[in-house]
């Protein structure tokens, strides 16, 4: 056995099969970590939370209002002032608006602290963990490489880790990678080691959350050594410099002394030449000097920042030093996030498509407000009643107070159910599943069997299936249509990709709906029940996006108004990222990562919107790289 040592450089743990990974961790996946060990662990690896960029004793913070060149200048100036003129006004009532402008910057940071303080003190982990041969609930921070830890839906990941065991785990990983949808887990897969973060389908990582199915991991990495704590290792090696306003005071403030030493030259020269008296002249020259200091510069911009930071506090942002206000001023570029900023991170359905019918869908997330229209202002065919049923029983996940509990795909599905009038929870408890075959990223379809009465009264098994299109078709030989069951020929067939393709092509994933009937009397299920699967009747083809935030789009043009370029970055399909860039009003094509990893960094400065160029040698119509460029950098 190797000896445990997270000293030297890391393994690629997802590349090791787990038999590796818990021998080098000193582990027995049964038992877990002793309690000692567990100790040991913790003093030697510190608690399992990111650290914190040092925080500045206030004496500090509060001396730092006291940095910038004006402020300086007018403390010189004050001090002269009372040297020379022997006058307590002017000193006094500079030395008051020094004081009260470094006043307000350090209460604004103090308030900002302690804002985000109590954000921090509310959001406290627990994990399930496995120690001592006992399952314990323990706080997040507690966990140290080597700890075994179990993972059910709704859970977030606690630490970095290896897949034990997996049973259709699915894990939304959009803080890290961007793509809105949940990703499949599988303990058993073979992973190369330098596979990119979103392909390492063996391991979870910190603050990722639990969709579906359910998962043992060994922790691997704790704190900062996770990849979570690498972002914000190189969060807090950032250093910001100064703001644009502080630059132009700055700027001002060289002038303005500047200007003073010339005034106290030119008086002095023009007086000795009048041969006035030195002292006199020394006193007159200081004078002048002070009045060109405007002492109220500082006060009226620190009022008048407090007032942008008072106003943006109401709209919920919290803002710690004034500075910064006048930053979001001076922007010019935006690049933002996809999944969650521009859309809900919910997804949502948004198209149905019944046989050779369309039908849209109204609301918004997880809400179940909303309509389902036809496009031709018929009405809605009474077949869809067999989707939305499906839609109902073959799925796991329940929405809480407007939140998904599970996978957000099957959230879209279950809020389409209950918007087409479906009492998903009374229907669940009502038809409750005889057997259930679990969603896989090998077969890519999930299906139900429930007793149920077809249309002629007979007493059946019904299966619900709903699952990846292609997959699903291959199973079946029939569709529902407006007349009924109809064969799913080569016709049918063609339709129905082209179907999926339209669907698609809008950035939407495509989800398949079918059912299939068993006589009731003496249903047994084979060894593999995949294999009853072979006759679905295929009853529709659902779109599912997440969608943009409703107030998105306006930002954006509020943003192109003001003469703010905006750029969306994500980690989503290129497809999926022009989508949602057109519907919310970002021009330009989408570049993929790898595109981009052809382009040095001189290319990519010269790229239009940067002062540069089109690429010489290519058509302006085939440059991917012309002007309004958006989507996956």
């Amino acid at each position: 056995m190797l000896p445990f040592n997270t000293s030297a450089t890391p393994p690629a743990w997802h590349a090791l099969p787990t038999t590796d990974v818990t021998d080098r961790l000193e582990v027995e996946p049964g038992a877990g970590l002793l309690s000692d060990e567990a100790a040991r662990r913790l003093m030697e690896h510190g608690p399992n939370q990111l650290d914190e960029a040092p925080r500045e004793p206030r004496w500090r913070a509060f001396l730092r209002q006291f940095q910038d060149l004006l402020i300086i200048i007018l403390l010189v100036a004050a001090v002269v002032s009372l040297v020379v003129s022997r006058e307590w006004e002017t000193p006094i009532a500079i030395a008051v608006v020094v004081l009260l402008n470094a006043t307000i910057g350090f209460v604004q940071e103090y308030r900002a602290e302690a804002a985000l303080d109590a954000l921090r003190e509310m959001t406290v982990t627990r994990a399930t963990v496995r120690r001592d041969g006992r399952l314990l609930q323990l706080a997040a921070s507690e966990l140290v490489p080597g700890d075994v830890i179990t993972l059910a839906p709704g859970d977030r990941v606690p630490a970095d880790g290896r897949l034990l065991t997996s049973a259709s785990l699915e894990v939304q990983e959009s803080v890290l990678t961007g793509e809105a949808l949940a990703v499949a887990k599988d303990a058993d897969a073979e992973v190369a080691p330098d596979a990119p973060l979103a392909d390492r389908v063996t391991a979870v990582f910190m603050n990722t959350a639990v969709t579906r199915g359910r998962g043992e991991v060994t922790v691997t990495a704790t704190g900062m050594s996770t990849e979570t704590g690498r972002i914000a290792h190189m969060l807090h090696q950032a250093q910001p410099g100064p703001t644009p306003l502080q630059r132009q005071i700055d700027t001002l403030s060289r002038t303005l002394a500047l200007v003073a030493g010339l005034v106290i030259a030119l008086v002095f020269v023009l007086g000795l030449v009048r041969r006035q008296d030195f002292g006199e002249l020394f006193v007159s020259a200081v004078s002048l000097a002070v009045a060109a200091i405007p002492e109220g510069l500082p006060a009226v911009v620190a009022f008048t920042l407090a007032m942008g930071t008072g106003r943006m506090a109401k709209k919920g942002a919290i803002v710690k030093k004034l500075a910064s206000v006048e930053t979001l001023g001076s922007t010019t570029q935006i690049c933002t996030d996809k999944t969650g900023t521009l859309t809900l991170n919910q997804m949502t359905a948004r198209e149905l498509l019944l046989a050779s019918r369309r039908l849209t869908l109204s609301g918004e997330g997880y809400s179940t407000e909303g309509r389902i229209r036809t496009t031709d202002g018929q009405p809605v065919p009474a077949t869809l009643d067999h989707a939305l049923i499906s839609m109902a029983l073959c799925t796991d996940a329940v929405i809480r107070d407007g939140q998904v509990v599970g996978d957000p795909t099957e959230g879209a599905l279950v809020v389409l159910a209950e918007k087409g009038g479906i009492d998903v929870a009374g229907l669940r408890q009502e038809r409750p599943r005889r057997l259930e075959i679990p969603f896989d990223s090998d077969y890519k379809f999930m299906a139900t069997f429930h007793d149920w009465t077809d249309d002629s009264g007979r007493a059946v098994i019904r299966c619900c299936v709903k699952g990846a299109p292609d997959v699903l078709a291959d199973r079946a030989d029939r569709y529902l249509g407006d007349e009924g069951l109809l064969p799913f020929d080569e016709a049918a067939r063609r339709r129905f990709d082209e179907g999926n393709a339209s669907l698609a092509e809008q950035g939407m994933r495509v989800m398949a709906l079918g059912m299939e009937d068993f006589p009731a009397d003496g249903f047994q299920a084979p060894e593999d029940p995949k294999d009853l699967l072979d006759r679905i009747v295929l009853t529709a083809l659902v779109g599912i996006v997440d969608p943009p935030r409703p107030e998105a789009r306006a930002a954006i043009a509020e943003c192109r108004d003001a003469g703010i370029r905006v750029r969306m970055i994500t980690g989503d399909h290129a497809v999926t990222a022009g989508a949602i860039a057109r519907e919310l009003g970002i021009p330009g094509e989408a570049v993929t990562g790898a595109e981009l990893d052809r382009v040095d960094d001189d290319a990519v400065l010269a790229w239009p919107g940067r002062g540069g160029r089109r690429r010489p040698g290519v058509p302006r119509a085939q440059d991917p790289y012309r002007p309004g460029v958006a989507g996956p950098r």
